[in-house]
């Protein structure tokens, strides 16, 4: 695995990481932290609405990104060098090129006719 794979994984490891506490501070009943700020009921305050406006744009942004980086990590997971489907066709290639050993006839061991 290349280098750039583990910089991948060190960026998912992060963004993941954002994404859950994103995602524990808000409230999936409406409160969350915009209720902290006096919020509630159908009365929004100018800064309670952008607020959750926020959290939720941030946990669409961040649950994006990760998607990116873990497609993008798989490109990384090899350098280029050998592919996994080569590895598959090598291994048949040398099954086939290696001659299945003769037939070996064993001795009759029953003692003659019965």
């Amino acid at each position: 695995m290349s280098t750039t794979f583990y910089i991948f994984l060190a960026l998912i490891v992060i963004v993941a990481f954002l994404l859950v506490v994103v995602i524990m501070v808000q409230n999936p009943k409406g409160g969350g932290l915009s209720s902290s700020f006096g919020g509630g009921g159908t009365q929004q305050m100018g800064g309670v609405q952008k607020t959750t406006d926020f959290l939720d744009k941030a946990t669409w942004a961040l649950a994006t990104i990760l998607l990116i980086l873990i497609l993008a990590s798989n490109l990384a997971i090899f350098d280029g060098s050998v592919t996994a489907e080569s590895q598959v066709f090598d291994a048949d290639a040398v099954e086939q090129s290696t001659p299945a050993p003769a037939p070996v006839s064993l001795p009759d061991t029953d003692g003659g006719d019965q």
